[in-house]
């Protein structure tokens, strides 16, 4: 089976989720929605997608020298799934639109995760959403959050997590956000909301997260802390990162002692858009402390993290493949995520 995807939304998010679906086999992509003739529409058009957009912005489009295959309903009604990658609040507004439709739909970590039947993340809780017909692929913060929470869970298990969250101002092309010289809590008022979300997808861990917004516009980084239930040493620690999928360990003896060098090497290894999936831990930051205490560090590309999620979501929802690994292999091998995998 072969499904027809479209992408409701083709901004930092949805143009990256585009070019993922054009290196998948068991997927094809159908065409692409635009509400405005900007930049990203037209090189979307003449590197040979389809585009769709609102009725009444056809004509918009027809002037700035882009043909436009049809409306947004048009294009859902070719579709057998949609990816919504619009702004926060408005996926949910288009939901009654694809539930009309009777299409399936996978919504990004904007929305609540009351909107879907499952908050999804690949390794945590891919099971979960086999044969669903909505999902929330959660938000960047998240995903990174419950990937190195599934490690360490899953090898030496979790008493509780603490973490603080420097959130970048903006993304890199944004110019009406910031902050430009400040630090802004996020809230001010303790905890954050990454905590209630990571237990959207692993309900039984005891977490607790706070967030800071910096002005920087091409990572997050998180310090990490928690308690496990085994005492380890730092060889145990790397031990298990190495065998996680979607999880990198980078020296500082080799460089990386910030994530302007992490964004750096990504371009350096002609990833495009620098485009980083996995979650790059601080090697060294590993630290341990009364012998079941881990502390760490770690940088999250907020503009590509979630990209692989999106398409194993595909994967569980039509049931393409009912082995979560088998799918996160399979995608990432086609994204070209770091990782050795074991036999």
């Amino acid at each position: 089976m072969v499904v027809n995807v479209v992408i409701n939304g083709y901004g930092t998010i949805g143009k990256r989720i585009a070019d993922a679906i054009l290196k998948q086999n068991d997927m094809k992509l159908i065409g692409v929605a635009k509400t405005k003739p900007d930049y990203s529409a037209i090189i979307a058009y003449r590197n040979g997608l389809y585009i769709y957009t609102l009725r009444d912005n056809i004509d918009k489009f027809e002037a700035a020298g882009i043909s436009v295959a049809g409306t947004i309903e048009d294009m859902l009604d070719a579709a057998d799934l949609v990816i919504d990658a619009t702004p926060k609040g408005v996926g949910a507004k288009y939901k009654s639109l694809y539930e009309s439709k009777s299409k399936k739909a996978i919504f990004q970590g904007g929305e609540k995760g009351d909107l879907v039947e499952v908050s999804f993340n690949a390794l945590c809780n891919y099971d979960k959403a086999l044969g669903k017909k909505y999902i929330r692929v959660v938000s960047c913060n998240t995903t990174a959050l419950c990937r190195v929470i599934w490690a360490l869970k899953k090898n030496f298990g979790i008493k509780k997590v603490r973490a603080t969250i420097i959130r970048r101002g903006a993304d890199p092309h944004e110019i009406k956000r910031g902050p430009i010289e400040a630090l802004v809590p996020n809230p001010v008022k303790l905890p954050s909301h990454h905590g209630p979300d990571v237990k959207t997808v692993i309900s039984d861990i005891d977490i607790v997260t706070t967030a800071i917004i910096a002005p920087t516009s091409r990572m997050h980084m998180h310090v990490f802390n928690a308690e496990l239930e085994k005492n380890v040493t730092v060889d145990d620690v790397i031990d298990a990162f190495e065998e996680a999928p979607r999880i990198i360990l980078l020296s500082e003896t080799n460089g990386f002692n910030s994530t302007a060098a992490f964004i750096e090497w990504s371009r350096d290894m002609g990833r495009k858009r620098y485009d980083i999936y996995e979650v790059p831990i601080f090697k060294e930051s590993i630290t341990i402390v009364n012998g079941n205490e881990i502390w760490l560090m770690y940088g999250v590309h907020q503009e590509a993290i979630v990209v692989p999620e999106n398409i194993d979501a595909i994967r569980a929802m039509f049931e393409l493949e009912t082995d979560g690994f088998k799918s996160i292999k399979k995608t990432d091998n086609s994204l070209r995520i770091l990782k050795r995998w074991p036999e």
